[in-house]
């Protein structure tokens, strides 16, 4: 690693280097540096921390539909648009400029929070049409982000799907889905509910730079094994596979989770869609640029030559021969550790639904 990162572009507690517009905007803006200063620590080198600011999200339904043959969910839940956490390599960060914002530092820093997503969710599951399956939390943003702790709307989310005993995944890299075991064993011994935790990498410094506001891969760990002791079951995510910088500790990590107590894992090559192929590359020259052509020059072995492909069927995997063995490494550490393969976690029962009173505060004749 470099010894000396750009001031203008570091920016302690912040996954993204820039703030650039988003592909949706009439006019471009670009940082530029006139040598005065602006502010920043010149000694430490960091640039000023940007306020996080939290704005309402006025979404007139809460469940949103995909037909992904990538992914075993049709339905999702994001309580929160933007995330915290600051993961340089999120690929929902170009969703962001739907919103008028930079994928960059605003996706982390400009926050959407549904606060009524509890009630909409309430009304959706109420109506006679309505279809049960199960339904993924967090499959854009975490719904465990540091917001959750004080808004606390996943919480609420959750407690109008244990009314309805409705089934439902949660994908998180946070510790603080501990909060809500009481809601969670119940449904779990109902076979309503699995968790998947994201454990990227072991190493605590390179988490630190990639993903600033994410809970330690300690911390992921110790969730994995208080969700198993819980009798929760869970599912170990190694994502994202960053080939030349942590592809190396793939072994490693699902070591680590099938002995915190994880049951299930899989794994998910690094997306890097529209902006996010940009905002990587700049993240990689800060704080990575001896590994910079090496991880971009493996992705693209691994991506046709590209830095993404979108296609169905090769988006999560990439193709070519080292993708192929990227995935045997995988199938033979879950054979010797035990592990089954992530898509065989979904089976959660629908059997036991029943529609929730459309008002709260209306009780059940049933």
């Amino acid at each position: 690693m470099s010894e000396r990162v750009n001031k203008q572009e570091r920016i302690k507690g912040r996954g993204a280097v820039s703030n650039a517009s988003g592909r949706y905007e009439r006019y471009a803006r670009e940082h530029f540096e006139d040598d005065w200063g602006d502010g920043w620590n010149e000694e430490e080198g960091d640039a000023p921390r940007p306020p996080t600011r939290v704005l309402p999200d006025r979404s007139r339904s809460v469940i949103a539909r995909n037909q992904s043959p990538d992914v075993p969910f049709d339905r999702s839940i994001n309580p929160y648009r933007g995330c915290e956490h600051g993961c340089v390599y999120c690929f929902a960060r170009p969703t962001h400029a739907y919103l008028g914002h930079s994928p960059g530092l605003d996706f982390e820093t400009q926050l959407y929070a549904k606060h009524d997503a509890a009630g909409l969710l309430r009304q959706e599951l109420a109506k006679p049409k309505y279809r049960v399956a199960p339904i993924a939390l967090g499959a854009n943003t975490d719904p465990y982000q540091p917001l959750e702790r004080k808004l606390r709307i996943t919480r609420e989310v959750i407690e109008v799907l244990a009314e309805a005993k409705h089934p439902l995944t949660i994908v998180t890299k946070s510790a603080l889905v501990l909060r809500d075991l009481d809601l969670l064993a119940p449904l779990a011994e109902q076979k309503l509910v699995r968790v998947c935790l994201s454990v990227t990498t072991l190493d605590k410094g390179l988490a630190r730079v990639m993903e600033p506001r994410a809970a330690t891969p300690a911390r992921r760990l110790q969730a994995i094994e208080g969700l198993s002791a819980a009798g929760v079951p869970v599912t170990l995510l190694a994502a994202p596979i960053i080939p030349a910088l942590n592809d190396q500790e793939l072994e490693a990590i699902l070591e680590a989770g099938a002995a915190a107590g994880a049951g299930h894992a899989g794994y998910v090559l690094l997306r890097l869609p529209l902006e996010l192929k940009e905002l990587f590359e700049e993240w990689l020259e800060t704080h990575y640029p001896d590994r910079k052509e090496r991880v971009l020059s493996r992705l693209r072995a691994m991506r046709g030559g590209e830095l993404y492909d979108s296609r169905f069927g090769k988006r999560q995997t990439g193709e070519g021969e080292e993708a192929r063995l990227l995935a045997q490494r995988l199938q033979a550490s879950c054979k010797r550790l035990g592990l089954q393969p992530n898509r065989q976690a979904w089976a959660l029962t629908s059997e036991l639904f029943r529609p929730p009173a459309a008002d709260g505060r209306q009780l059940s004749f049933l």
